[in-house]
């Protein structure tokens, strides 16, 4: 469509926004990370984000029909990848600061450059060799001032969660990448969050808790923070070019920072502070790769 490209302004805004409420989201996941089991929590995250998205798309007038489908193995080879990515990054988000599990969260642009080249025989470009080094000394910085001591387990186990987490993110990515072609946006996003509900049900039965008010409100809202994430996300890549978007990524993640100094009492590391620039250069080069890449497609 031509209006893809002329709305720059709103594509930004929208992604601001996304950040928003994405934060949000992890914040309302971390608080009841202590009392709620995962399985419960991503059981409520996924069905309370099917409200928004299908109420998107009947406002787009695009529901039932756009969830119609030529290709059910991959959306069920992308959604599980997802729901995967989604219970390593709740349990990274249970053991670190928000802020860091996020940060940890942008290396999937990164791995999904790289898997583009060992899966679907894309070259290595100087570029992505300049992201992936860039992502490597990010973590590096980040991580290893955490592995000498071995004094706090769950903080090394929460980075390779995170790095998991990324790991699966990148793969789903690269499935949406092949299956776009033929599928909307709309179907990939109601599969992806469905089969995310059906994961965390079926964890039912190896225990979940009663949900006081206040918690139930909280996974709610994570559901709702979620759905209306994505939706803006989309509409932002739909009205401005991922170059343009990239450097907003920064701001995105203030609202992460705040959330652990105002409600976690926690303290911004310096390793995160040294690690952020590398970690996000390493995705904005990833993006401006991926720009170049995804543009044939959308003839």
């Amino acid at each position: 469509m031509i209006e893809n490209s002329d709305r720059p302004l709103a594509g930004i805004v929208l992604r601001l926004l996304s950040g928003l409420l994405f934060a949000g989201m992890l914040v309302c996941v971390k608080w009841v990370s202590d009392e709620v089991p995962l399985g419960q929590v991503v059981f409520f995250r996924s069905a309370f984000a099917l409200l928004p998205i299908v109420i998107f798309l009947a406002w787009r007038r695009e529901f039932p029909a756009a969830l119609a489908t030529r290709r059910p193995g991959g959306h069920l080879l992308r959604s599980g990848m997802g729901a995967a990515a989604m219970f390593a990054s709740f349990a990274a988000v249970a053991r670190l600061p928000v802020a860091e599990a996020t940060l940890l969260a942008q290396l999937a642009p990164v791995l999904m450059a790289l898997g583009g080249v060992l899966i679907l025989g894309e070259r290595f470009t100087p570029l992505r060799a300049v992201a992936l080094g860039l992502a490597v000394c990010g973590v590096a910085v980040l991580v290893v001032p955490d592995l000498g001591g071995g004094q706090d387990a769950g903080r090394v186990l929460g980075y390779g969660l995170g790095i998991l987490g990324a790991l699966l993110t990148a793969g789903a990515l690269l499935t949406v990448r092949r299956i776009s072609r033929t599928e909307t946006a709309g179907a990939i996003a109601f599969y992806f969050v469905l089969v995310c509900t059906l994961a965390g049900l079926a964890t039912w039965p190896l225990g979940w808790v009663r949900l006081p008010g206040q918690t139930l409100a909280l996974l709610i809202l994570a559901g709702l923070f979620g759905g209306a994430a994505h939706i803006c996300m989309t509409l932002a890549l739909r009205y401005a070019e991922v170059s343009r978007l990239a450097p907003f990524e920064y701001v995105a993640l203030i609202w992460p920072v705040l959330a652990d100094l105002l409600l976690f009492r926690l303290p911004i590391s310096t390793g995160f502070l040294v690690a952020l620039p590398f970690v996000l250069g390493a995705a904005a080069l990833a993006a401006l790769e991926g720009r170049r890449l995804r543009w044939p497609l959308r003839r």
